[in-house]
């Protein structure tokens, strides 16, 4: 009997023990309960900031204080960095409840399931700012300033000795305005510590670089083009072009479309025909009265097509080709020789105002004739010509006239050979008072037996003794 009192007097002692545990637990659960009622639960991050065991006001005031320290770091190539600071922009805190909110989120009674986690909690859009001041500094930041920004700059292709190669493109530090004011207003609002410019793709890029289809493209027709080579045959010369030369009138356009300069490889033909053409220029000439003469002026000669040799070029120099030929002419002599003119021609003599007309070596045809009036300042101009038509019953027009022919052969624009039924003398020294407009007048039958024999592209002589 002793025994089983001792025993339960015993368990009622562990009973009393742990009821009194139980009420002091419940005692504490309930008191730390009542305390998170308005304090943060121990371990709660907001915004990085530990709020642990805080009421809302003061982790506003701890949010608040770190806002008022607050400081944005630009992190720029080059290991540039700048700073944005709270005190620069007029940052202040404003949680319009959102901290109060985010406590009412966490349950009091729920504390003991918590304690040994960490709450990290983000609130956005808790500050306000100056926006003429955040503008004001934004524009000062030395990644704008003209002196330190080096543009973006597409990779490029470039003659060196014999090839096009590519340079590297240059990525340069240029950044994007508006891109970069958007972020560093976002990570304002959000309070973010830190904007990587490269991260945010804030830099302006090249359009191209150097493994862009487009440049290797470029790359590869510039280099088929400089292949061309081409060996002009000119009477007994010989003038080359390559590579070296055409190299010079190559390029790209901004979409890396390559493209030949027209205009210089006018100019190169230009440079042949100051070579090789021959109108115009001063010829040795014998007279009919065997008088040695030097002749300057005219059409007659040969004369490369500019147009057509230019185009005839670019058609070669896309094609690579690698061919010998001649000029494309606009006019041609007999002969790239000295005498040029041949045996088949007719000759004028201002001075003795005669016509003699050769074919084949032959006199056909010879008379007198009345050029153009000096006095008046018509006079037909002097040169080697070439007859450029052949009409019967034209009439011929001017300012003042209209006046029918039988024959009418031009050879020098407006001015030609003809025949003037209204003058019944010719010759001697008519022209120095009462000559022509500026062309050949000739009698009738002089003008038929010409026109008759003559062909088309015949030259014409005409001369002062």
């Amino acid at each position: 009997m002793t025994i089983i009192k001792i025993q339960v007097k015993k368990y009622r002692k562990i009973i009393k023990s742990v009821i009194i545990c139980f009420c002091t637990l419940l005692i504490i659960y309930l008191g730390l309960s009542i305390y998170f009622s308005n304090h943060f639960y121990f371990g709660t991050v907001i915004n990085g900031i530990n709020v642990s065991a805080k009421t809302v006001e003061q982790a506003d005031e701890e949010i608040a204080s770190s806002i008022n320290s607050y400081t944005l770091e630009l992190a720029e190539r080059g290991d540039v960095k700048e700073q944005i600071k709270a005190t620069d922009i007029d940052l202040k805190y404003d949680s319009e409840g959102k901290t109060q909110t985010l406590k009412d989120s966490q349950n009091s009674f729920g504390w003991i399931l918590e304690l040994f986690k960490t709450e990290t909690s983000q609130m956005d859009e808790i500050v306000s700012y100056n926006e003429d001041l955040l503008k004001e500094i934004f524009n000062k930041l030395s990644c704008f300033d003209i002196n330190n920004v080096i543009d973006p700059k597409s990779a490029t292709v470039e003659y060196r000795d014999t090839v096009y190669e590519i340079s590297e493109e240059v990525y340069g530090n240029k950044v994007n305005k508006d891109i970069l004011y958007d972020n560093v207003v976002n990570a304002i609002i959000n309070d973010e510590k830190i904007v990587n410019l490269e991260d945010i793709d804030s830099y302006e890029v090249p359009m191209y670089n150097k493994d862009s289809q487009e440049v290797i493209a470029a790359k590869d027709t510039l280099n088929q083009y400089l292949t061309s080579k081409i060996t002009y045959t000119i009477g007994g010369a010989s003038e080359f072009l390559d590579g070296s030369t055409i190299n010079k009138w190559l390029g790209v356009d901004e979409n890396f479309e390559v493209i030949i300069d027209e205009d210089k490889v006018a100019d190169y033909v230009d440079t042949l025909g100051s070579k090789y053409n021959t109108a115009g220029r001063t010829r040795d000439f014998v007279t009919t009265s065997k008088v040695q003469t030097k002749i300057s002026g005219g059409n007659y000669g040969w004369i490369i097509d500019r147009y057509q040799e230019v185009q005839d070029i670019i058609a070669s120099v896309k094609d690579g080709q690698v061919i010998t030929k001649e000029p494309k002419y606009s006019s041609t002599t007999i002969a790239h020789s000295t005498n040029d003119i041949g045996n088949t021609y007719i000759e004028i003599n201002f001075t003795k105002q005669h016509l003699w007309f050769y074919k084949d070596g032959a006199i056909i045809a010879e008379g007198d004739v009345v050029t153009g009036d000096i006095s008046k300042k018509t006079a037909t101009p002097t040169g080697v010509y070439v007859l450029n038509s052949k009409e019967k019953n034209s009439t011929l027009r001017g300012e003042d006239y209209a006046t029918p022919v039988g024959f009418w052969m031009p050879f020098n624009q407006g001015i030609g050979l003809h025949d003037a039924i209204w003058r019944d003398k010719f010759g001697k020294e008519i022209y120095k008072t009462n000559g022509s407009h500026g062309c050949i007048n000739a009698p009738y039958e002089l003008a038929k037996v010409v026109y008759e024999n003559i062909k088309v592209g015949t030259p014409v002589v005409c001369y002062y003794e």
